[in-house]
């Protein structure tokens, strides 16, 4: 069995170079954001190696084995197991004497960057691939420890492929909480990361497809293209990493407590009255109170479903004290979460142009939306020709 310390020093090496990872994808290896998640990584790896000189990881049926010890599902363990079968990577060793430059280039391949496309075990840090067999989904871990060819790696997943993914997992997701069953952190996880994949690849035209949609089109559903909207913007002010990631699971669970508001009140095809209208507004503190009981959730999940729907000035709900601080990424999902309620036709309201949207956000500005994130989100509109 490893030690409290040994598994603690992994679990930091392991969101240190995710972090990482996704610092390169944005940005170059060569970004002192990258740099500075490289050292850490670095570090955290020299004080595992420290208690045991080789440790070998095995990603198996969505779990990740630490010296064949099964580790507890969190969100960045299974972010970390869904970048490593994206990479057809099953096993990774890692060996005393591991160096910084070597874990550069594990941040490298698992970056995407092109001339590392072909890199595979080093000295001290050995990659074991992953191997598709037969025309099922099986799948077994080489025995070797070698180099990673191109033929081995899993299809990107594309733009046009996210829609009936990410409607299958939230599907999946919100039909397991009716049912009250566990949250199955996973799946959003793995539709965030799609998500920001696709930006990282096609940049606006995810954006395109979220905020410039068809008016009867219902490819994706609202709390994906919250997410991408809110993406759009943290991307836009610089964030990256761990937290992009959280931000991305925020935006897409910031409705989950509707869920528990009853179902005639949900699909109630006319305006609500007061009284259904009061049990709606429920579901920001029903949200909220799910998520801080879910493990893997990331605490900013449960921050936003609670706080999107106060404003910038503090009306809104729920009633909160006087001089509340609402975090700022509560504010810039309710500015994609008014977007796309606007955007998207409903049996009482015709979905609204986008000039239309972008003229009420800033008549909001100051009042129920933060003005310089109304301002930023105007900067990534404009670009469309639409406005």
């Amino acid at each position: 069995m490893i030690s409290r310390t040994l598994s603690y020093q992994l679990h930091e090496f392991i969101r240190h170079l995710l972090s990482a990872v996704a610092a390169a994808s944005l940005y170059t290896l060569e970004h002192p954001q990258v740099k500075r998640l490289s050292d850490a990584a670095d570090k955290s790896l020299r004080h595992a190696l420290d208690e045991r000189a080789d440790i070998p990881l095995f990603a198996v049926e969505g779990e990740l084995v630490i010296d064949a010890e099964p580790q507890p599902s969190s969100l960045v363990l299974d972010r970390f197991i869904q970048i490593l079968k994206q990479h057809s990577i099953g096993h990774l060793r890692f060996l005393s004497g591991a160096t910084k430059t070597e874990i550069e280039q594990l941040i490298a391949l698992l970056a995407g960057q092109s001339n590392y496309a072909e890199a595979g075990s080093t000295e001290h840090i050995r990659i074991g691939k992953l191997e598709i067999s037969g025309q099922d989904d099986s799948t077994a871990i080489s025995g070797g420890e070698g180099t990673l060819n191109a033929g081995g790696h899993q299809k990107a997943v594309s733009l046009k492929d996210i829609p009936a993914l990410e409607l299958k997992r939230l599907s999946d997701v919100y039909e397991a909480i009716k049912r009250k069953e566990r949250l199955k952190v996973s799946a959003i996880a793995s539709t965030v990361s799609d998500l920001i994949e696709a930006f990282k690849r096609e940049g606006e035209g995810l954006l395109l497809m979220a905020a410039l949609r068809e008016k009867d089109e219902y490819t994706f559903t609202h709390a994906a293209n919250v997410s991408i909207l809110t993406l759009a913007q943290a991307i836009s002010l610089k964030i990256s990493g761990t937290m992009l990631n959280d931000i991305g699971v925020a935006g897409m669970l910031h409705d989950v407590g509707k869920m528990f508001v009853p179902e005639e009140i949900l699909s109630k095809p006319e305006r609500l009255n007061d009284e259904e209208f009061e049990q709606m507004k429920l579901h920001s503190i029903l949200g909220a109170r799910y998520l801080m009981e879910s493990s893997g959730v990331p605490k900013l999940a449960a921050i936003v479903a609670f706080e999107h729907h106060l404003r910038y000035d503090q009306s809104g709900y729920p009633k909160l004290r006087s001089g509340w601080q609402q975090n700022i990424v509560s504010q810039m999902v309710a500015i994609a979460d008014c977007f796309d309620a606007m955007r998207t036709r409903r049996t009482y309201q015709e979905s609204r142009e986008t000039s239309v949207i972008v003229n009420t956000l800033i008549v909001g500005s100051g009042k129920e939306f933060n003005p310089l994130l109304v301002k930023n989100i105007i900067q990534i509109l404009s670009r469309f020709k639409k406005i």
